[in-house]
């Protein structure tokens, strides 16, 4: 089974005789469908249509070909690989709650530890009730090391010992938890920034991504929150989780559209081998 098998084809190929207007109006409607989102579905179909007249086209597997094409320039907003040459490399990983972000550490740190890396983990969710007990089960199955504190102590001081954690042990990569939620936007902002700062401060060597983690279940939804929650963070990466669970994979074209910045991994299952790289190719592949 292929990477993407989960996504659903557009059906507008399925019986296509003639590339005319009704089959561009179908299009747009499919990928709109798709949770590619309105203006993304609106530019890709118009360079579409100017291929298809530009190069003469006629035959149904050569407007999938050039769709694909199209596709997979507008997924190319950036590197999807992780630059982890200034050691110990950090990994800050935001994302509201619920989308899945402390399992995708446990499946990215055992990805970055089976790639012959030695991962050490910062508990830096300390708001929520029980998320380092989760983190440390994650940790416990990748069999990687963890630092933490109590819960409702400053996340910043857990970064701050994971730093000089990382430094004594001579860790590679240091992947940060993160609160998805405070008691408002603002305290939150203010949070990560403060991390932000420990970990430029601590770090002065270190190469630094900050990974956002989308649920690909709540579409468009999910990508506004997405925009608001990423203001002051520098994202340099996309997650998506739950991709397994929905037929919407536009909402993969969306994010690069809306956001940017490149999507790095889909998660594709609960176990912890089921993250994967994201290859553009093989994901518009899928889709058309």
């Amino acid at each position: 089974m292929g990477l993407f098998d989960k996504i659903k084809k557009l059906s507008v190929f399925s019986g296509l005789f003639s590339v005319d207007e009704d089959f561009f109006e179908e299009l747009e409607e499919n990928l709109i469908l798709s949770d590619m989102g309105m203006d993304t579905t609106m530019e890709a179909v118009e360079e579409l249509r100017s291929r298809v007249k530009e190069r003469k086209i006629k035959e149904p597997e050569e407007v999938k070909a050039c769709l694909r094409e199209i596709l997979v320039e507008m997924l190319d907003v950036g590197d999807t690989g992780l630059d982890l040459s200034g050691k110990p490399a950090v990994i800050l990983m935001i994302g509201v709650n619920g989308v899945g972000k402390t399992t995708t550490i446990g499946k990215l740190a055992n990805r970055l530890k089976n790639d012959g890396n030695r991962v050490l983990l910062a508990a830096g969710d300390t708001f929520r009730a029980a998320a380092s007990d989760q983190l440390s089960i994650w940790a416990d199955r990748a069999k990687v090391d963890i630092i933490k504190h109590g819960e409702g102590s400053d996340p910043a001081a857990v970064v701050f010992d994971a730093m000089n954690a990382a430094r004594a042990r001579k860790a590679d990569v240091v992947l940060v938890d993160t609160a998805g939620r405070l008691h408002n936007k603002q305290n939150l902002m203010n949070e990560l920034n403060k991390i932000r700062r420990v970990i430029d401060r601590e770090g002065e060597t270190s190469t630094k991504e900050v990974l956002l983690v989308l649920d690909a279940t709540t579409g468009q939804n999910g990508l506004i929150q997405a925009k608001q929650f990423g203001e002051s963070a520098g994202i340099t990466g996309i997650v998506l989780t739950k991709l397994d669970g929905t037929a919407k994979g536009g909402i993969v074209l969306a994010i690069a559209k809306e956001l940017g910045v490149p999507v790095k991994y889909v998660g594709l299952g609960e176990g912890i081998d089921d993250l994967q790289p994201f290859d553009p190719v093989a994901f518009a592949e899928a889709l058309v």
